[in-house]
């Protein structure tokens, strides 16, 4: 640059020192940015693999996040319960992959784990296929909250998205790892 700006300076008008050296400062700035970002570039991907490889022991392992759940027809599905302080009452409600509602029941306060067994009215079980469940707290007959409800899934996969880790279940949802609560060991529980 220093060449080319010397061949093309007009001896008549010659550029200032000063803002010679101010357009080499700028110039070797930008360049020092330009190699800022390759480093940053490659310290992410580095400290993505190391975080997917301090993982890779979560595949088994049942996770606990807000996502659907695959209902077997047999296997009851463990969720958290978490109602608002203060509620009155909490109500589980299970809609199918559609939305459409398959069941309404009250659930305790104060439990901080339950099984959903999918078994609808009747007594039979619910067909197999994907569910979501979402807990309604109240006060009196008011509602005051309606969230999803996190359940505890079988971790399939742990894989590298364009915002991070996402942890793939065993229902096929994927979660951003940031968004599990727990994990715990089948075996063991």
């Amino acid at each position: 640059m220093l060449t080319a700006q010397l061949q093309n300076q007009d001896p008549l008008n010659p550029l200032d020192s000063t803002d010679f050296a101010v357009q080499l400062a700028t110039f070797s700035g930008v360049e020092q940015q330009v190699l800022t970002n390759d480093l940053l570039t490659g310290l992410t991907a580095q400290l993505g693999a190391s975080g997917m490889a301090e993982m890779a022991g979560w595949v088994g392992m049942e996770a606990r996040a807000a996502a659907p759940v695959q209902f077997d027809g047999v296997t009851p599905v463990t969720f958290a319960s978490s109602p608002l302080a203060g509620a009155d009452r909490a109500e589980l409600v299970v809609r199918t992959a559609q939305g459409i509602e398959m069941q309404r029941f009250d659930i305790p306060l104060d439990v901080d784990t339950l099984d959903w067994t999918g078994i609808g009215l009747g007594g039979a079980p619910l067909a197999p296929g994907e569910y979501t469940l979402e807990m309604t707290s109240y006060s009196g007959e008011d509602p005051i909250r309606t969230e999803p409800v996190e359940v505890y899934q079988a971790v399939r996969e742990i894989r590298q998205g364009p915002s991070g880790i996402v942890v793939v279940l065993n229902s096929g949802a994927e979660v951003a790892a940031g968004e599990v609560t727990a994990l715990r060991d089948p075996l063991h529980f």
